[in-house]
């Protein structure tokens, strides 16, 4: 029979264990920043590890670092009053800390940050970017800021318009040495999420959103004719039917992203997830930019309504209530994508019927397709 010694037992046991409890450890760190980074917002530890190539621990550990300096940086704030310059964070766990009074460089250290000694109060230094509003208010300006670090205002200004500006500044009284003037590389651009039930204008006209679609949105055919464009977001109407129909598609900007979702102005949204029909009783619900969300049921499809436009066929008709600047906007069963807002009678504080026209149609009409989260 083949014997083992005791040494080489507890040898081996040994072994065992210590790689037991090394696979231990390294589940429960695992266990510890995944649980962790379930407390913050949903993406953002996933974000910074694609953006900022950290490891799910080091991007919880730089979160809770980060948080640690946030309050330092509070409290030194309050505590400085006047002398206090503003603050950053270097190296992703530095705090420096600006003062205009080398007296409270100790406080900062003690608090355990690095004091910076500055030429500018931070409250001086916001006072003049107040005064310079009015005077920078021109397209020649691009942006302004403080810049806590340099202790300046920084300006971006276009090509050919130094001169004028720095003048403005003047004109404003504020210290040329507290401002710094760079070149504009690009214009700012609003950026938008198109989102159903949301606003978008015409003119001076305002409709809603219906649902976000394949490079833009599908709205009410009566908003606007083809060629028509938009703001809030900038689009043009590539399809629109009315009377007849009455459904249009608006083509965005690349700056501007299609969402699968539609408000329900209650601070949130609610995903569209497809476009499948409702059946008549099913509940519904709508959102549009003048009275946000409401609900009802579906009375009839397939219907037909004389406006004074023409008459529109196909149609929707549902007792969910809705006003003037709701056109447009979504029609939900769940999360399925109806229709959008057409017309109707009544209003939402005695109640009213209102029609929409399906969402289906226009989609195949300009050749795209439904945006669903």
């Amino acid at each position: 029979m083949r014997r083992t010694s005791l040494r080489g037992l507890a040898v081996a046991t040994a072994t065992v264990g210590l790689l037991a409890g090394t696979i231990n450890a390294v589940a429960a760190a695992r266990s510890d920043a995944e649980t962790a980074s379930t407390r913050y917002a949903p993406g953002m530890v996933a974000a910074m590890e694609r953006d900022l190539n950290l490891s799910t621990a080091e991007a919880v550990a730089q979160i809770k670092t980060q948080e640690i300096l946030a309050g330092t940086q509070r409290s030194l704030e309050k505590s400085l009053g006047a002398s206090y310059a503003g603050a950053w964070v270097e190296s992703a766990d530095e705090l420096h800390v600006a003062v205009t009074d080398a007296a409270d460089a100790a406080d900062v250290r003690a608090a355990g940050a690095t004091p910076v000694i500055a030429d500018n109060s931070l409250k001086a230094l916001d006072a003049w970017t107040a005064d310079l509003d009015g005077a920078l208010s021109e397209s020649d300006v691009t942006s302004y800021y403080v810049d806590v670090e340099t202790n300046e205002i920084v300006i971006s200004v276009v090509d050919g318009a130094r001169a004028d500006v720095e003048a403005a500044v003047g004109d404003a009284g504020v210290p040329a040495d507290a401002v710094s003037l760079t070149a504009a590389a690009e214009r700012p651009r609003t950026l938008i999420n198109v989102i159903g039930g949301n606003a978008y204008f015409i003119g001076g006209s305002r409709c809603s959103v219906g649902f976000a679609a394949t490079g833009g949105f599908v709205t009410a055919g009566h908003c606007g004719t083809r060629g028509a464009t938009t703001s809030q977001p900038s689009g043009t109407f590539q399809v629109s039917s009315f009377p007849g129909n009455d459904y249009a598609y608006v083509n965005v900007g690349s700056d501007d992203t299609p969402i699968g979702a539609v408000n329900n102005y209650s601070g949130g949204t609610v995903r569209v997830t497809g476009s499948s029909p409702a059946a008549v009783g099913a509940t519904v619900c709508r959102s549009g930019s003048t009275t946000g969300w409401h609900c009802g049921t579906i009375q009839a499809l397939n219907a037909t309504v004389n406006y004074a436009e023409g008459t529109v066929t196909g149609l929707i008709r549902t007792s969910v209530c809705a006003e003037p600047g709701d056109s447009g906007g979504s029609l939900l069963a769940g999360t399925q994508a109806q229709g959008m807002t057409s017309g109707g009678s009544g209003n939402c504080s005695s109640g009213g019927t209102t029609y929409f026209n399906p969402v289906g149609e226009a989609l195949s009409a300009a050749g795209v397709s439904l945006v669903t989260s």
